[in-house]
């Protein structure tokens, strides 16, 4: 009969994305799992789209304190950012990623760029990391065009002083993106990374953490939901242990030969992939890098976007502008 071979419903996540029999999606209304009340607004800041990757129809929201806010003489350092949703969610223009942007843009100060990228499963893994390539490849090309350049870029950016970040999926994805411009196979110059920033990094393994196996109730990012995202976005047939999910897995190069830059790494110690963050700061200390490594206590995963506006968001602000200036102002530059 017709009806045994109609499409049907092979993964739900969240009741907002169906994968269905035929490879087809179903998307639905995402602002339904995000915050009820509006958000507030932060003065000082202004912000546009530009389209980055005409082909695929990707833009990059960029922000930058107004010129009232910020001496117009001072090139401000380059964030780029990268939001999260487990590489199958999000979108920059969500509320929630946006408020922490405005906030970036005005409290560093910096010129911010959030950047989008195809999700899974409609575009599987690696998709999203080649976006993130061929948005730096579109910056250095900013960077060459010098006064050419887009006019808040060339106005307000420092190229000489980027730094690649995200939250979640976004931190995943800095972490690759940096280890290709480190290792050169992402040719940046006259962008120059000083430094990359982990927010909530999301990361995997086909083998459970202790915590993983045990979780804690009530964490904003359940285990099963973290193991579903990588189902979803992975290449068919995957595990966890893929080298994008897990940086240190039997199947990922060594990072002891590259020259990272400086890293900021954020972990909530409330996250139930609290171990893998952790785990992830102390490999790279254990091989000499830069590592600073920032825990919250009491904090949920991602933490910095579900209450942009909280307490523990006002201290990362801190600790994200202390590491951006190294204790200089921007007027001290």
């Amino acid at each position: 009969m017709a009806g045994d071979t109609a499409p049907h419903v092979v993964e739900d996540l969240l009741g907002v994305v169906q994968l269905l029999s035929d490879a087809s999606v179903v998307r639905g209304d995402e602002s339904v799992l995000g915050p009820k009340e509006p958000l507030p607004d932060v003065p000082g800041v202004e912000w546009k789209d530009v389209v980055y990757h005409a082909a695929h129809s990707l833009s990059v929201r960029v922000y930058r304190p107004a010129s009232s806010s910020v001496a117009c003489s001072v090139k401000l350092p380059v964030l780029v950012y990268f939001h999260g949703g487990g590489y199958c969610l999000g979108s920059f223009a969500q509320p929630t990623f946006h408020a922490f942007c405005l906030r970036a843009a005005a409290e560093l100060p910096a010129v911010v760029l959030s950047v989008q990228y195809r999700l899974a499963p409609e575009h599987r893994l690696p998709a999203a990391i080649d976006d993130g390539a061929a948005f730096l490849s579109w910056l250095r090309g900013q960077a060459e065009l010098g006064a050419g350049a887009d006019p808040w870029l060339a106005e307000s950016a420092d190229f000489a002083r980027a730094f690649i970040s995200g939250v979640s999926a976004g931190a995943n994805l800095a972490h690759h993106l940096t280890a290709q411009v480190a290792t050169a196979r992402l040719p940046v110059s006259p962008v120059r990374v000083v430094g990359y920033v982990l927010l909530s990094a999301f990361f995997g393994g086909a083998e459970r953490t202790a915590l993983e196996a045990d979780p804690p109730t009530g964490v904003s990012l359940p285990v099963e939901i973290c193991e579903q995202l990588w189902h979803m976005s992975l290449p068919v047939g995957a595990t966890r242990d893929h080298p994008v999910a897990n940086p240190f897995g039997p199947e990922s190069p060594s990072l002891a030969p590259v020259e990272l830059p400086p890293a900021l790494v954020v972990a909530p110690l409330g996250d139930v992939l609290r171990d893998r963050v952790l785990g992830y700061a102390a490999r790279l200390k254990g091989m000499g890098k830069d590592v600073e490594l920032v825990e919250f206590e009491g904090q949920q995963h991602g933490f910095s976007v579900l209450r942009p506006f909280g307490e523990a968001a006002d201290e990362l602000m801190r600790v994200l502008r202390r590491f951006v200036y190294q204790g200089d102002t921007p007027a001290e530059r």
